[in-house]
Parts: structure tokens; sequence; C-alpha cells
């Protein structure tokens, strides 16, 4: 049977043989075809669906009555991509778009069509699957289209068909009366506009937002579970010792738990005079967190006398202590409670109070005190010779063994050996939690192993904390820096917070980025994490003193914006390292270069040699590479024994994980 070519410039052909065995895609929806479907009557490779084929230009979709939606070739985006709005995955073939922003596949268009036309005959062909089946294709596809809940529960559409959707979310009614909105009746509908559930306050950000019950005239949306399901006139808290009763409201209210807003359903305690939001009866009230090293013990109400300051140690805006927060007794600070629950892996919920917490044991001994208590000989657990705190006679040309940057006050030296801690570097812990690492194992201090830092990717072989799960390295830098709190800076008289996705333009290297960046909350001050923990002063061969750190406001003496190693031009609004004696001005990467937190003398263990190897890093003599034959400037690896002349360049031996391009794009 010939047809007409639905946009193709061959006839096309209908196919209803059932037997007829096709080996192709379909070209409006990507999928595999089989009968019935249209293929071309000149046997050129085009292929469609009956359903595809047939699909209207324009659907008015009873799932988003406000706007048509269109059937378009490709999407209107500059890379002709776009991510369905039912099943979230991604496609670049033909898509039903909205001028809202809406875009679905053909068949998901159509299949939600069908269900809000209860056309359930037209699903009769989707097979049904036993639950215990959905647990095969983990937490993404475990998930229902329709309410975004877990599949183990119920019988579901297989997704060999494609879909991953409950029976019931398929015969759910296509209108709703619900007692938090009287007004007007809830409609099933697509949550086009991303609007929280008045019930459980919770936004769904992920593009396939599923159905919900919705009142487009009063921007009113409940999840299809929550608006399905019978409030409880009663529920138990599991961190409040009265139980809670519903209360019905139409003007906001501040929950007593949380500190956020909430509307319509309440719970309220009528002994403690206590209002919250229906999920937040279920808050943990102890929980282990991995942006501190105590446990944190939410609290309803706190007196202001209790803290050192009031701003949250994960976001710095100020926690109101009318309503409820995380604590941390031992240290007198505050977390608001949607940042100490942020996801999944920040934290995890105690089940005892007198659980132990993660072993806190230190990394030193004291071994001498002076009279105001200060520890001035200590012996660190990885070094072999006592230390002793500074000042030290030899000066400051040395950097921290623990973090490789400069020394400064105050410090511990070994008097045996070339060996220097910032005391804040000696006292860390030997194990410790760190910030944005989401594996939920603690981190263990190690030292004298060549890395690449997780956090920064610069390589190093000083002090890092190890995760006993995951082995990821991250280097004492990035942990100090990513631990809550204020930090200072040499260029800033005011303190710097450690902020996520946050826009600025970096005073340092003038590039704008929206990743995480330390800012100032009194003025428009900005440094991007690497900048932050730039060396303060640095040694180069093209000046015979220590080079400084500078901005752009103390550049008035120079006369020239040049560098004086590559003597290249350098933007004067950006840090450089300058010498005021000599006026000897160098970009940053260039003073520093690649691998500026490597410690030089130590030993590298390379298998290709019989002997140790020292990382060294030639200034004057080159000698040419045993491996490139080209010279050695820079970091090389040499050879421990003098008689041994072998040489050769870090980045021909190095494994390719442990090497890197540049430091610093300045």
């Amino acid at each position: 049977m010939e047809s007409q070519n639905y946009g193709h410039r061959h006839p096309l052909l209908l196919l209803l043989n059932e037997d007829q065995r096709i080996v192709a895609n379909c070209s409006r929806c990507g999928e595999k075809v089989s009968t019935p479907c249209f293929s071309c009557a000149q046997d050129c490779g085009f292929y469609l669906h009956k359903v595809c084929a047939e699909a209207p230009l324009e659907l008015n979709h009873p799932f988003h009555l406000d706007h048509p939606l269109l059937l378009m070739q490709n999407a209107p985006y500059s890379s002709g991509e776009y991510i369905c709005d039912f099943c979230d995955k991604e496609d670049d073939k033909f898509v039903y778009h909205c001028s809202c922003g809406l875009d679905f596949h053909i068949k998901c268009a159509l299949f939600t069509f069908n269900i809000a036309e209860n056309n359930l005959k037209e699903l009769e062909h989707v097979a049904l699957l036993l639950p215990s089946i959905s647990t095969e294709y983990g937490d993404y596809l475990g998930k229902c289209f329709g309410c975004w809940d877990s599949l183990t529960n119920y019988t579901h559409f297989s997704p060999d068909c494609g879909f991953n959707l409950h029976e019931k979310c398929a015969e759910l009614p296509f209108k709703l009366n619900h007692a938090c909105h009287r007004k007007h009746p809830l409609v099933l509908q697509f949550n086009s506009q991303r609007l929280s559930c008045k019930i459980c306050q919770v936004t769904r950000t992920r593009r396939g937002s599923g159905f919900v019950y919705g009142c487009s005239p009063c921007n009113f949306v409940v999840h299809i579970d929550c608006g399905s399901q019978s409030l409880l006139q009663v529920i138990e808290s599991t961190n409040h010792k009265h139980p809670f009763t519903l209360f019905l409201r139409q003007v906001p209210f501040t929950c007593d738990a949380c500190g956020t807003e909430g509307n319509h359903v309440a719970y309220t305690c009528g002994t403690c005079n206590i209002i919250i939001h229906k999920n937040c009866s279920s808050l943990p009230r102890i929980i282990k967190s991995k942006w501190h090293d105590h446990r944190l013990l939410h609290t309803y109400f706190h007196d202001i006398e209790d803290f050192r300051v009031l701003d949250c140690m994960i976001c710095h805006d100020e926690v109101n202590t009318e309503h409820g927060s995380y604590d941390c007794s031992k240290c007198n600070v505050i977390f608001h409670v949607k940042c100490a629950l942020k996801d999944k892996y920040s934290y995890s919920i105690v089940s005892l109070e007198n659980e132990d917490e993660m072993p806190n044991e230190s990394s030193i001994s004291v071994i001498e005190r002076n009279d105001a208590g200060e520890a001035t000989k200590i012996k660190h657990f990885k070094h072999k010779h006592n230390l002793m705190l500074g000042p030290f006679v030899g000066g400051y040309e040395n950097s921290c063994d623990g973090c490789m940057l400069p020394i400064s006050d105050p410090f511990y030296y070994c008097s045996e050996c070339d060996f220097f801690l910032h005391k804040a570097c000696a006292e860390l812990p030997r194990m410790k939690n760190v910030w944005h690492h989401y594996c939920q194992k603690p981190l263990t201090l190690i030292s004298d192993k060549v890395f690449k830092c997780a956090e920064c990717w610069d390589i190093s072989n000083a002090f890092a904390y190890e995760c006993c799960g995951c082995k990821r390295k991250i280097c004492l830098r990035c942990v100090i820096a990513l631990t809550p709190g204020s930090r200072t800076c040499l260029k800033h008289e005011h303190p710097l917070f450690y902020y996520i996705k946050r826009n600025g333009k970096c005073n340092a290297c003038g590039y704008t980025s929206g990743d995480e960046a330390f800012r100032c909350k009194d003025c428009n001050f900005v440094l991007h994490r690497g900048c932050f923990s730039l060396p303060i002063t640095a040694r180069h061969i093209c000046d015979e003193h220590l080079l400084s750190l500078t901005d752009h406001d103390d550049n008035s003496y120079s006369k020239s914006h040049y560098c004086d190693i590559c003597e290249e031009s350098q933007d004067p609004n950006r840090w450089f390292y300058h010498c005021a004696i000599c006026d000897t001005s160098a970009h940053v990467d260039c003073v520093l270069g690649k691998y500026p937190f490597l410690k030089l003398g130590s030993i590298y263990e390379e298998t290709g040699h019989p002997h140790p190897l020292t990382i060294v890093k030639k200034k004057y003599y080159y000698p040419d590479c045993d491996k490139c034959s080209k010279p050695c400037e820079g970091v090389a690896l040499e050879c421990s024994k003098s008689e041994c002349k072998y040489i050769v360049h870090w980045n021909c031996v190095a494994p390719y994980s442990l090497q890197c391009s540049l430091w610093w794009g300045m």
C-alpha cells in the first residue's frame, strides 16, 4: 500500500506483515522499526513508525493547556539537542516543542496524550514487569516517569518498551478535589514552571519532573503522590517529644524546624507552640556531617549568646536562631538545616546520642611547653626527629613540608635536617572528613607520595589526606581552604568565605567563573581557589632576591608591563611577582613553573632505573635527558648515585596522571 511521503522525497509504502523482519531505525524518533511502519518505495533507507508518521504537526495536550506542542524536525537550540521533559533522556531527533520551553519525544508526547484521554487500550501492548526486576536498572531506570518514585513497590511498564511508569500512574484521575486548595479543582498536568509542591515543599529540579496536580490560575501544584494521599491528622516526630497536629493554612508561615517558608499544609505542636512542614517531622536529630568533624544536633531555638557568630558555616548567610538549625556544642558553630542536609552524600544519621565519633587522633605528641602552655618541642608522627617552635635562625626561605607554601610564623623546624611545618599544618589530625569529598569514608594523613590533588589537580609529594575508600588524595592547601570558616588574604583587609557557584571576576587572574571561589561579604573581592593558595613569596633565577606576590595597586613604580622571564606583555590588572629592589616583574606561572609543589631533593622510585631517583630542578647546567635527548631544564629526576649520570625530564618518565601542562593560566 502506497501512501503520502510525510516530508520524504520518495513515496512511502505501508508495511503490515508482522513476520517481516526489518533492521532499521525510525527517521523521526531514532528507535528500531517494527511493523506496522512506512518504508521508502525506492528502498533508500527511510523508515517511519506508523505512529510517528501520523503524529499531528500540532498537539493540544490535555496535560499542557496553556500552549500547543509543535512538531519540529530539530529542537530550536544551537546544539540541536534537547532533553525530554517526560523521560529525561537526551535526543536530537524530532521533538514536540512548546514556546514555554517544554520538549517531548514523539512517543512520550503521544504516550502521555493517550493517558490523558484515558485511552488505555493503546497501552495494552506495553508489557508489565514484576517489581523485583526494576532493581537491575539502577537508580535512574528504577524511577517512575510519572511520579519519580521508586518502581520497586508497584507493577510498572517495561523499560524495554521505553517507559518506566507505575500502572497506578497511568490510571490517575484527570481532576482532583483537595482540601489544600478548595477554590478550584486540581488538574493532572506537566509541571512546566517547576513549581514546588505545596504539601512537601520539594522542587524537583530535573527536567523530567513527571506529573503534578495543579491549578494554573493560582500557580498551585502538588506532587501526585502527595495529592493522592490522605493527610494524616496527627504525626509523630523524630526530633520532638510531642506529636504534631494537622493545620491547614492559606497564608505563608515560617517552619520552626528548618527556618524556610511554607504554606497551605502545616503541623503544629500545641504544647510548645511550634509549627513545621510535614516533611520536617522526620528531620534527623543528630547527624555526622562531611562539613564538620563533630556531630551536629538539631535544635528548634537557640540563645544568641551560645555562638561566636551566627553565620552558617556552609553558605555564610545569617542563621535565624528563632527557628531550627544544626549546631556543634563543642565548637559553637551553626548550620542552616538546608545546608547541613544539602544532599545524601553530605551527612549520615546518628541513631544513638552516645554513638562514637570519628577518632580525632592528634598528629603530634608534645615534649615541652613554655610558661604560656604553648608547645615548643613536639614529635610529629610523619618525621623521625623532634621539631622545635620557630623562629629559625636560618631565615624564612624554605617551604612548609606539609603544604609546600613558604614558611611564615608560627612554624616548627627540625634542627637535624631540612624539615619545616607550619603550626597549623602540624596540628592537623591524623584522620579528617573533607568537604566536597562524597565518599562515605574518612581521609587519612599521608606524606612522601607523589599524587595529583583531586580538588586543584596540582602535582605534589607533600602532605595529603587520602580517602580510605576511593584512595583519592587532597592536598593540605585544599583541605584547609575547604574547611568551613573565614580566611584571611595578604591582599585584602576583610575575611574571605568559600562559596559554591558564585559568579565573579577573580581579582588575581582576571577570569570570571561560576565555580567555587573565595568572596568577601563586605565588598566585591573574589579569588579563585588556586589564586587564593598562591605562594606569597617565591624564588627564581631571574633575580637574586625573593619575589613578592603583587597586585596592580602596588604597581605604581613599574614603568613597563613586561615579564622579565618570557619577555611577553603582562596585564597590569593581574597579580604578578615583583622584586622592589631590582624592579623585576614576572608572570605567576613563569616564576612558579609547572610543578611548584614538588619537594626538591626528595626520592622518587622509578621502576625503569635500578637506583632511587632524586627530584631536582635544573637552573643553570642542562644535561641531556636520557629519554628524549633534549636538555633537562626545569623539574627532572636525577640518579642519587653520584657515579651514575642518569637524568630524565619528569614528563618523560612520570605516569601521565602525574603530569600537567601548565599550573596556573595567567
